[in-house]
């Protein structure tokens, strides 16, 4: 028999896709675990609701700042030295808040944190879509690819729990200096990481517009953006309101059932399910948050938050991925990501400085976003996807 053209694939869990995969869950980690801790901090200090909502929400604004250009970087430059100039200024801002943060109160000024946290956002954000969208993909196998970016997403989905969790943890045994010490560990275990792979060289790309959006929103996929940071919204308002190292443990073991979930009981399941009883059972957490008192409800309330949005994030990450050409798996994989943070950054925000964190106030808002995203996706966005998806 002739073996000679019979392809050889290479196994996605190999030792360099972990590297990129622990990568990710470490950058998001880093991050997360101020967005835990740093309101607590504020508070302490004597800041308003509406200072600590523009410093949590100007993060995620600070996002988009390179994203029109992340395209002619990743092309024009070696993606990897893109992601390491980015996350070794990441690095920079973020010691710099540790030098801050030492500082006694009101010795530097307000404006100084709020534009520390602007940059801080921009170049995570950027560092996230080249490790996201370029690196991982590069390093991967065609036939593999579809079960990266899933793979990719889902640690970075672990790090929203085990980030906050970590944080907190050294926040209330330690200081929150060593919070900020903490992110920049982990900020240079994932450099180093992603330093350990030598990866394919690319011919550097001349003929390629300086800012372009083409790599960075994928086009037409506006509701299903519309949809997820909606969802998400959610997500960071419930985050702005709980800061137990239990709800974030909790939220880790709904993580781990929605991928059982997705393996065994959605996996032959209409594609409109699987997003729909996630919406569902946020729903359902949301109203034990508001009604029972209980203690066992502050076990049970998180492990259905993990669960539903361990499913939807799934399945809208799918959704973007086959509404994209080949060619534009990347763009789909940064767009889901814009649309996630986005919602998160929105949920923040609003919880912070538009409703103080009031309950259970906040708590019904929710539940109408909520309601809102689950009738526009049964109705409308998911018919709408179906007809519009290129495969």
């Amino acid at each position: 028999m002739d073996t000679q053209n019979i392809p050889i694939h290479v196994r996605l869990w190999n030792k360099h896709f972990w590297l990129l995969a622990m990568a990710n869950l470490l950058l998001v980690m880093s991050s997360y675990m101020l967005v835990a801790t740093m309101p607590t901090r504020m508070i302490d200090r004597g800041y308003s609701m509406f200072q600590i909502a523009l410093v949590m929400g100007v993060f995620f604004i600070g996002i988009y700042l390179f994203g029109s250009l992340s395209g002619y970087l990743v092309q024009r430059y070696r993606r990897k030295n893109v992601f390491n100039v980015s996350t070794l200024l990441l690095l920079a801002v973020t010691g710099v808040l540790y030098y801050l943060t030492n500082l006694p109160y009101h010795s530097f000024d307000y404006s100084l944190l709020v534009l520390l946290r602007f940059v801080q956002g921009a170049f995570y954000g950027l560092s996230q879509l080249v490790l996201l969208s370029t690196l991982i993909i590069d390093t991967v196998e065609a036939v593999h690819r579809t079960e990266a970016n899933h793979a990719a997403t889902w640690f970075g989905r672990f790090a929203i729990s085990l980030g906050p969790l970590a944080g907190i943890m050294v926040y209330k045994t330690m200081s929150f200096p060593s919070v900020i010490l903490l992110s920049c560990i982990c900020l240079g275990i994932s450099f180093v990481f992603v330093n350990l792979i030598r990866f394919p060289f690319r011919m550097p790309s001349e003929d390629f517009s300086r800012f372009s959006c083409d790599r960075f929103l994928l086009k037409g996929s506006h509701w299903l953006f519309v949809n997820v940071a909606l969802i998400t919204t959610v997500l960071g308002v419930l985050l702005s309101i709980e800061h137990s190292p239990r709800f974030y443990g909790m939220l880790m073991v709904g993580f781990v059932i929605a991928i059982l979930a997705e393996r065994f009981v959605f996996a032959d399941a209409d594609l409109r399910s699987e997003a729909t009883t996630g919406m569902i059972v946020i729903g359902i957490a949301i109203l034990l948050m508001i009604n029972r008192n209980q203690e066992s409800v502050s076990y049970v309330v998180p492990i259905l938050i993990g669960l539903g949005v361990g499913l939807i994030g799934s399945r809208f990450l799918l959704f973007f991925i086959k509404m994209s050409d080949h060619c534009q798996r990347g763009t789909s994989q940064s767009t889901f990501l814009l649309a996630w943070e986005t919602g998160i950054g929105a949920g923040l925000f609003l919880s912070y400085g538009l409703f103080n964190m009031e309950q259970p106030l906040i708590l019904w808002v929710c539940l109408g976003v909520l309601a809102v995203s689950l009738i526009l996706y049964d109705t409308f966005i998911h018919s709408w996807y179906v007809k519009h998806k290129h495969r």
